[in-house]
């Protein structure tokens, strides 16, 4: 008689980081280098951080010249690659390596590169859109890295972590893996953004709004982006 074993597919190696994600974090790591070490540290900040004050007429009423053409459109791209701090830089890239990974496996370098960027800009047009007016610059990965943990939670099994995620179906929108995460972590940033402790437990101000349109962006985004550069789920 012939007995039959079940067996599972190994596991997939959830930290071993595509070159993509790698290069990224070396990025951002030379950025803050430059930021911390470079002649004119402040002036980094004034030229390259996100200022929602810029967008509104809140700077042109107080006689302020009218933001150049540079001023306008680098800061959404600019502002993800320079940190607070060492602490700050290591979380991100802490989070940035975990979800990174997943995504980065599944969309290939091109798509991974572009689907941080895209999230990172919907990051900036939230906390522009929800800090309007105001004269508060924000600096740091943290919304790009929000729309990598939104496509992630749709691409990983956590109930089955043996199986490969880079090559399944995404979870649907309206799953309950999806919709608990999303919960818990929307309450995570609006607490963050209420109490202003960040996730090391320093006192410190969150752009919790940008986190939230990473985030909504990441889930979202992450089914057209999949057509693209996902796997050919149909081929044989």
């Amino acid at each position: 008689m012939a007995f039959f074993q079940e067996t599972r597919p190994a596991r997939e190696p959830f930290l071993r980081a595509p070159a993509s994600v790698l290069i990224l974090i070396g990025l951002l790591v030379a950025a803050h280098l430059w930021r911390i070490f470079g002649s004119e540290p402040m002036a980094i900040l004034e030229r390259y951080a996100l200022d929602p004050a810029v967008y509104s007429n809140a700077l042109h009423a107080s006689g302020a010249s009218h933001p150049s053409l540079w001023a306008l459109l680098i800061p959404p791209f600019s502002h993800m690659f320079l940190h607070a701090s060492l602490t700050h830089l290591g979380f991100n890239c802490i989070w940035l390596l975990v979800f990174g990974s997943v995504v980065g496996r599944r969309f290939g370098a091109v798509g991974f590169y572009l689907f941080f960027i895209v999230c990172g800009l919907a990051g900036a047009a939230a906390f522009v859109l929800m800090d309007w007016g105001d004269s508060a610059g924000a600096i740091g990965a943290s919304g790009a890295i929000s729309g990598l943990m939104g496509a992630g939670i749709r691409m990983l099994r956590l109930r089955e972590p043996w199986l490969q995620g880079a090559t399944l179906p995404l979870v649907p929108l309206n799953s309950n893996q999806v919709l608990l995460y999303s919960v818990l972590w929307l309450i995570v940033n609006f607490a963050m953004g209420i109490i202003g402790i960040g996730p090391t437990g320093e006192a410190e101000s969150i752009a919790w709004q940008a986190h939230v349109g990473g985030y909504l962006a990441g889930l979202l985004l992450a089914g057209p982006f999949d057509l693209y550069f996902g796997p050919r789920l149909g081929d044989a």
